[in-house]
């Protein structure tokens, strides 16, 4: 494989349809993006491997969005991995990269060594599409449940959108020329049910009486999904990590039977929209004494980004909806991040 060819398929989705089986789907492969994510922050290999896992959910589902949408997922549960929460921005116009960020809160003295999703423990799994401004954003939830992230989006869209669907998803870490790396790589397939076919007042076969993808196939469609979802099956974790084996190639070795058809491709990379602007309006709605509260000995206000780690710093006296907008604005357009706490290298 030359390394034009490997570089070509770094950071990308790539949508394709299955002529043969009427089904549609999106493959992805994360490579920078994603070290770009994990290496914001230290976490330990099981957690950095489920953020990985979100993160490639969020950018196959996010691909179909509009110019200018923002979709994010946010896992929560009761054990040590609290919670993840990822963002997917579509680009601001047509040809740019969308891009993706994500981070973890764990407690660390409960998380133990082993697989990471049962460290999540009982909790919901939620869905929020953001349209911008002016407009309400939606959110779809459903219980986690299935004990995999693949398992839960599968039974967000069986339960929420009655769309049957199935995910494989792997990452890893590789050891490269700069040390060890993150790589993932995931595959979405989904069926179009025909239009008007809904599934009302039922108990499904999933976890807890959800529905699951199959309880949404009809005897037509039966055969056609359970080829294709075994052949999904036979995935191996090398295939989708690669670099070896690209998307088109891992298309064709799946599904060449189904007549799969391509589209062009989504440029993924990290991205961060945090801003001392924001910082200024996240405080507009305090007053001076609760701004008091949070001021440091040398009369400033500190904020940290969760998702890139960024660290700004304000006077306090601009802060709050009782300072003055001007002084604010200025303050904001002066102040520049730091990343104390990113990782050497």
């Amino acid at each position: 494989m030359s390394t034009a060819a490997t570089i070509a398929w770094d950071d990308s989705i790539l949508p394709f349809q299955l002529d043969a089986s009427d089904m549609r789907g999106r493959i992805a492969r994360l490579d920078h993006s994603l070290e770009n994510i994990l290496g914001q922050h230290d976490y330990p290999a099981n957690v950095s491997e489920q953020v990985a896992q979100a993160v490639l959910l969020t950018a196959m589902i996010g691909q179909t969005m509009k110019l200018r949408w923002r979709l994010s997922l946010q896992i929560r549960g009761d054990g040590p991995l609290r919670l993840i929460a990822t963002d997917y921005f579509a680009p601001a116009k047509a040809g740019e990269p969308g891009q993706v960020r994500a981070y973890a809160s764990y407690d660390e003295e409960r998380l133990q060594d082993g697989p990471g999703f049962p460290q999540i423990g009982k909790g919901m799994f939620a869905v929020i599409i953001d349209q911008g401004e002016g407009m309400q954003p939606y959110q779809g939830i459903t219980p986690l449940a299935g004990g995999s992230l693949a398992a839960c989006a599968e039974t967000y869209f069986a339960q929420s959108e009655q769309l049957p669907t199935r995910f494989v998803l792997g990452a890893a870490q590789q050891v490269e020329a700069e040390g060890e790396t993150w790589r993932g790589g995931g595959i979405m397939v989904q069926h179009m049910p025909p239009a008007g076919s809904h599934v009302t007042g039922e108990e499904g076969s999933g976890e807890g009486g959800l529905l699951d993808a199959n309880d949404l196939i009809g005897r037509d469609a039966e055969e056609d999904w359970n080829r294709v979802t075994m052949l999904l099956e036979t995935t191996e974790l090398i295939e989708l990590v690669g670099p070896h084996v690209t998307p088109d190639q891992l298309l064709v070795r799946l599904f060449h039977e189904e007549t799969p058809r391509v589209f062009d491709a989504q440029s993924v990379k990290f991205g961060c929209t945090c801003s001392a602007a924001k910082v200024v309006q996240t405080m507009s709605m305090y007053s001076s004494k609760d701004v008091g509260h949070m001021t440091t000995d040398n009369g400033t206000v500190t904020a940290d980004c969760q998702f890139c780690g960024a660290h700004y710093e304000l006077p306090a006296q601009v802060l709050g909806f009782e300072a003055d907008p001007e002084a604010a604005e200025a303050a904001a357009q002066a102040a520049k991040p730091s990343w104390p706490g990113r990782p050497a290298g």
